[in-house]
C-alpha cells in the first residue's frame, strides 16, 4: 500500500480524498500545528523521520485578495514553504506532487491546457506559478479549479456559499461577461487515485467538464436545488471586482492528458452533490 504524506489534510479537497481513498492508500497528515512549512530546518527534520512514497502537497495561502497585501505570508508560504518541502523530499529521493490552480493564467485567449504559458494576474497566482517552477520537470503539478463538494463544515465553496444565500433569501449578484471552470471534488479525488498509482512528473489539469459564467452557474445552483433563481442578478466583470484582486476572466481550463477518470460537468456534479446531501 502506498504511503501518501499529505499537506493540506484537513482542508476543502485534501479532507474528501482521504475520505474517500482512505482504504487504497495510507495518509500520513502533515498538520500546519505540528510543521511550518515556511521553516527550512524544521521542514527538512521532519521530513527526513517520515517514512511515506509520495508527499502531496495541498496546503497554501489561498486567499486570493487578501495575497495582494500579505504578499510576504503568500510568498513564504506558496513559494518558499513549497520549494522547503520540495527540496527535502528530492534529498529523500521520494515522489512529490504540488497542487496548483487555473489562476496561474491570465484568463486571455482561452482554452487553457497543461502545456499553455502561464501568465498569472494576481499575486497569489504569482506565488503559484513560482511553486511550480520549482517543481517543474521533477515532480508531478495538479491544477485544480472551482473545487465544491456536498458537504464541509469549517468552509463554503463557491457552491454551498450561494445555495446559502439562496436559503436565506439574499439577492446575489454574479458576473455574466466571465467563464470559470467547477470541479466536482469526489472527481478530483478518484482521478488522484490514478495519478498517486501512476506518478510520473508532468503537469495534469484535473478540472469539470463544462466552463461556464458564475451567473449561469448560480442560476443553475437554483434550479437544480428547487430555489429562487430571481435573486440572481448579473453583473459586468469590470463592476463586480473592481478595486479588487485581479481574476482571470476566461478562465475556461481543459485536459489533455485525463483519459483516466470521466470528470462531470457542472450540472452533474450538483446533482451528485445533492444525492450526498439527501442521503
Amino acid at each position: 500500500m502506498l504511503k501518501i504524506a499529505v499537506t493540506g489534510s484537513t482542508g476543502l479537497i485534501g479532507s474528501r480524498i482521504i475520505e474517500l481513498l482512505s482504504p487504497e492508500f495510507e495518509f500520513i497528515p502533515i498538520l500546519q500545528e505540528k510543521l511550518d512549512i515556511t521553516q527550512k530546518d524544521a521542514v527538512r527534520t521532519a521530513i527526513k523521520n517520515l517514512d511515506f512514497d509520495i508527499l502531496f502537497h495541498l496546503a497554501g495561502y489561498t486567499n486570493v485578495d487578501q495575497a495582494e497585501e500579505d504578499k510576504t505570508i503568500a510568498y513564504e508560504v506558496n513559494v518558499e514553504g513549497t520549494r522547503n518541502l520540495f527540496e527535502s523530499v528530492m534529498k529523500k529521493r521520494k515522489k512529490f506532487i504540488f497542487v496548483s490552480t487555473d489562476f496561474v493564467f491570465d484568463g486571455v485567449n482561452p482554452p487553457f491546457f497543461e502545456d499553455s504559458t502561464p501568465n498569472p494576474i494576481s499575486y497569489y497566482g504569482t506565488t503559484k506559478y513560482e511553486g511550480e517552477k520549482i517543481v517543474n520537470g521533477k515532480g508531478m503539478v495538479v491544477r485544480f479549479s472551482y473545487p465544491y463538494r456536498a458537504s464541509f463544515e469549517p468552509k463554503k465553496d463557491f457552491v454551498r456559499n450561494i445555495k446559502s444565500l439562496l436559503e436565506k433569501g439574499q439577492k446575489i449578484t454574479m458576473v455574466q461577461d466571465s467563464l470559470i471552470t467547477p470541479t466536482f471534488v469526489d472527481d478530483i479525488a478518484y482521478a488522484m487515485k490514478h495519478l498517486f498509482n501512476n506518478f510520473s512528473p508532468e503537469i495534469f489539469h484535473i478540472n469539470g467538464m463544462d466552463s461556464i459564467s458564475p451567473y449561469a452557474a448560480g442560476k443553475t445552483i437554483a434550479k437544480i436545488f428547487g430555489m429562487n433563481d430571481t435573486l440572481i442578478q448579473p453583473v459586468s466583470y469590470q463592476k463586480y471586482f473592481k478595486n479588487r484582486a485581479k481574476r482571470p476572466q476566461y478562465s475556461e481550463i481543459k485536459m489533455r492528458k485525463n483519459n483516466f477518470f470521466k470528470m462531470k460537468k457542472f450540472s452533474e456534479g450538483l446533482r451528485s452533490m445533492l444525492k450526498n446531501i439527501t442521503i
